[in-house]
């Protein structure tokens, strides 16, 4: 089975890097193996259209003004996206955060 790549955006894609780290750490704990990294939103549409696009796409809450824009795009390439919850955003929490992933990703 190929390794699964969830992609964060925010901003400028450095406060999603914390929420990064604390994924990876609840899919380890979980052993589960994917690839997530954050970027900017400036990034989205090269990393979307791109040879490695992501299996999946979730917006930081502080950039959900460009969720439809994005949504349309990530439809046309067929990666599923989603908005983070701003409380689990808010509090870093890790695990939430991977669990919204993975069942966007499942379907």
């Amino acid at each position: 089975m190929t390794k699964k790549t969830i992609m964060l955006a925010c901003a400028g894609g450095m406060s999603t890097s914390l929420l990064v780290t604390k994924m990876k750490a609840a899919a380890k704990a979980n052993d589960a193996d994917y690839q997530i990294f954050a970027t900017a939103a400036a990034e989205i549409r090269d990393r979307l259209t791109g040879d490695q696009r992501p299996d999946v796409l979730l917006l930081g809450p502080q950039i959900r003004y460009i969720a439809d824009k994005t949504q349309a795009l990530a439809d046309q390439v067929g990666v599923p996206m989603a908005v983070i919850n701003m409380h689990d955003y808010g509090t870093m929490n890790g695990v939430n955060v991977l669990k919204t992933a993975e069942q966007l990703i499942k379907p």
